[in-house]
């Protein structure tokens, strides 16, 4: 909170430094050591896609196969409910790679990185190009871990489906509910499949009725399991009415025979599954008004006569108009039902045709293509993601960045294979292509042909809005949606071993902005570890007075609120000139407190009155105005906000009385204990400083059996004792 308080400040001199600040520590680290591609050892991978043993097409249905046989698909779940397992299998079955790979033994393809492998878990975004039976899949292999969701969210933009995978044993989980709401965000078609059918307390009913009542979800349900957890040895498909069972010699799951379902052989299971069959016809036609049409005038008396494929069409239907989910079971991990998986992928999830983007009539034929993520490759320099909606990309092109206002040129255009590239020719429309030589281009930039094409959209597009009569600029459409990213709430302070070393930690800074929009980079005006403002300036003289009060405001407000009162001292044509330089003090210095060094909020600068000597330059305006401000902050009365996060403990029944505890001293408030099968789910809030360390205190307390997830919610003002506290441990007084 701030009293009001008004105070003069003569011009001084800054001392800039870096100051880096971001949502992920370990983040930062791991991009920075990615310097290196890695390749999978031991591991045998074909050199092309869609040459395959001796299987040998051409090479424009490699490179540029018909877009209704395309599928741009990303996997999305919980942390370790399976995703890179079941991409693993994935690539195993399509024939990209000769042996499995596991999370566990650190060689699998989709986790390339030295920190994903040697964690376990998937940090970056791998896009993977593979065919399956006759179908292109370029699948992108995203994370599960609280601290990554902006590389979910990165990628999620640009997909035309999305495969959610679950936990049998667990349901919906903390971070499933995070991509879900991404993925409801982008309308994004899914199916679902529920992974670990094998594992101890799996149960597939459970799995869908919390498909049901958490995501708010209809699912649809495709398969049926053959027993679960130890008995776990099949799926039913409830379509066509057959079992598929896994050879349980078979060490890679690619033996399997599928049985139609007799009565002689399989009464019951085949009474459950016509139970089964029937009422997702039921549930597909109430749905779907073609399909309710067809089995009323053909079908009502006896729906075992409808063929399979007009119930798989108005399912695809289904799918895409996301009126339901498809729902799939197995296990990835033994190599059990990942085959179906696939099929449903190019079965029921939409081609780039089928999806609806707005903003292509505006560009008809001509290219446009999304930048949706950037690598640093220590010998090919910065490698571009890009999903290409319409026109083709070719090596050596000129593209024009709209976002940049920059023209740049391809130099060469690859197929990704996670850290494999493979160099082709040209891509057209509803790929995913790598392209080498953009150096301007970054995250959320969108790409086409020429300035000329852009032009000539924008005039498209301002003309259908006349017409339309539509009172916002069709123009600002031509942008492609960015990336929302984040507040931080993590930050750090780096400067470099020496002065001749700031233009390499500037540029590396640069480059991983590029690569990761959630890092933000600033320069701090006040610790004085970098440069030096000189003002000796032969006989100019530089003087600025200036007159500014600082006071709370109800609503919240990340940015200062500036406000200029016009009184006769100040002069409209000299605050019109130094307008920009007010603010940028103002912002910078409200960058960093006078308590803690954090951001202010919540607050009104109000500027009363400005004298600036002729010829004083807009640097010693900004100086002055900031050093001011902070002279104003300093004096007033203020609170320490601290970051409250959203937690959501999963403890089984015997360790919820020590977690509980331990919450407790944590500043923690519990919100709600739900029970989830033999666990319980603890939600509730707790300040972030208090949980550094937590996830190894919490497997202490429960001998490693809980498992929790955080997100941040807000800020809230610390209690007066909590902030003498930490201000006094900060002084070293404590």
């Amino acid at each position: 909170m701030l009293t009001n308080l008004r105070i003069f400040a003569m011009s001084h001199q800054t001392i800039p430094s870096v100051y880096i600040n971001n949502i992920c520590c370990y983040k930062i680290r791991a991009s920075l050591k990615r310097l290196k591609p890695h390749v999978p050892l031991g591991r045998n991978c074909s050199s092309l896609p869609g040459l395959i043993g001796n299987d040998i097409k051409s090479l424009h249905s490699i490179i540029n196969p018909p877009i209704a046989k395309i599928r741009n698909i990303g996997i999305m779940a919980h942390i370790d409910a399976g995703k890179t397992t079941t991409t693993e299998r994935i690539l195993y079955y399509s024939g990209y790679t000769r042996s499995l790979g596991d999370v566990d033994d650190g060689d699998t393809v989709t986790d390339f990185m030295a920190q994903e492998r040697e964690r376990g878990i998937t940090i970056q975004s791998a896009a993977v190009t593979f065919d399956w039976k006759g179908y292109r899949v370029n699948l992108i292999d995203t994370p599960g871990h609280v601290d990554f969701t902006l590389e979910v969210e990165r990628c999620l933009r640009v997909l035309d489906g999305a495969v959610a995978v679950f936990d049998a044993s667990a349901g919906v989980e903390a971070q499933t509910l995070t991509v879900w709401r991404q993925a409801d965000k982008h309308n994004i078609p899914r199916i679902c499949f529920l992974n670990k059918m094998d594992k101890t307390g799996a149960s597939f009913k459970y799995a869908v009725e919390s498909i049901r009542e958490k995501l708010k979800a209809k699912p649809l349900l495709l398969q049926l399991p053959i027993g679960e957890a130890k008995t776990f040895k099949g799926v039913v498909d409830v379509v066509m009415k057959e079992k598929l069972l896994w050879n349980c010699n078979s060490n890679d799951g690619k033996d399997f025979e599928r049985k139609p379902l007799l009565e002689m052989n399989d009464p019951e299971l085949l009474k459950e599954t016509t139970e089964a069959r029937n009422a997702l016809i039921e549930q597909v036609a109430d749905l779907d008004d073609e399909f309710a049409d067809l089995v009323l005038e053909e079908f009502s008396e006896n729906f075992d006569l409808l063929p399979a494929e007009k119930l798989q069409t108005a399912i695809h239907r289904v799918t895409l108009a996301q009126t339901a989910v498809p729902v799939l079971c197995g296990s990835a991990l033994k190599n059990k039902g990942i085959q179906p998986l696939l099929d449903a992928v190019t079965m029921y999830l939409p081609s780039p045709e089928e999806r609806n983007y707005e903003f292509l009539q505006w560009y008809k034929d001509d290219l446009c293509a999304l930048a949706f993520k950037v690598l640093h490759d220590k010998q090919r320099g910065p490698l571009v993601f890009m999903r290409i909606y319409s026109g083709t990309i070719k090596p050596q092109l000129a593209i024009h960045n709209i976002n940049g206002n920059c023209t740049e040129r391809i130099s060469r255009l690859l197929l990704p294979f996670a850290d494999q590239h493979v160099e082709i020719p040209s891509l057209t429309a509803g790929n995913i292509a790598l392209t080498v030589g953009l150096k301007h281009t970054a995250t959320g930039d969108t790409i086409v042909s020429s300035k000329s094409s852009a032009l000539a959209a924008a005039r498209r597009a301002e003309r259908e809005g006349e017409k339309k009569h539509r009172q916002n600029n069709e123009a600002e459409r031509l942008l492609l949606a960015g990336v929302e990213i984040p507040e931080p709430v993590f930050f750090c302070t780096i400067e470099p071993p020496s002065l001749s070393k700031q233009p390499d930690l500037e540029h590396a800074l640069k480059c991983l902005q590029r690569e990761d929009p959630s890092l933000k980079v600033r320069l701090d005006p006040d610790s004085g570890q970098v440069d030096t403002l000189d003002r000796t300036l032969g006989d100019k003289r530089h003087l600025v007075t200036v007159e500014v009060e600082a006071r709370p405001i109800e609503t919240s407000s990340v940015m200062p609120v500036i406000e200029f009162e016009y009184a006769e001292s100040i002069n409209e044509g000299l605050l019109k000139v130094s307008q920009e330089a007010i603010e940028n003090g103002i912002h910078s210095a409200c960058l960093q407190g006078p308590l803690l060094g954090s951001p202010i909020q919540d607050v009104a600068i109000t500027l009363h009155s400005l004298t600036i000597h002729p010829g004083t330059s807009t640097t010693m305006i900004s100086a002055c105005v900031s050093r001011c401000v902070q002279k104003a902050l300093k004096k007033a009365d203020k609170q320490v906000l601290e970051p409250l996060m959203n937690l959501e403990v999963t403890v089984a029944r015997d360790y919820l009385s020590p977690v509980l505890a331990d919450l407790a001293q944590r500043r923690g408030n519990i919100q709600e204990i739900q029970t989830r099968q033999d666990n319980k789910v603890v939600i509730g809030f707790v300040p972030l400083a208090e949980i550094m360390g937590y996830s190894t205190v919490l497997r202490t307390l429960t001998s490693g059996s809980a498992t929790f997830a955080l997100e941040l919610s807000t800020y809230q003002a610390m209690n007066p004792q909590d902030q003498n506290t930490l201000l006094n441990r900060r002084s070293g007084l404590t």
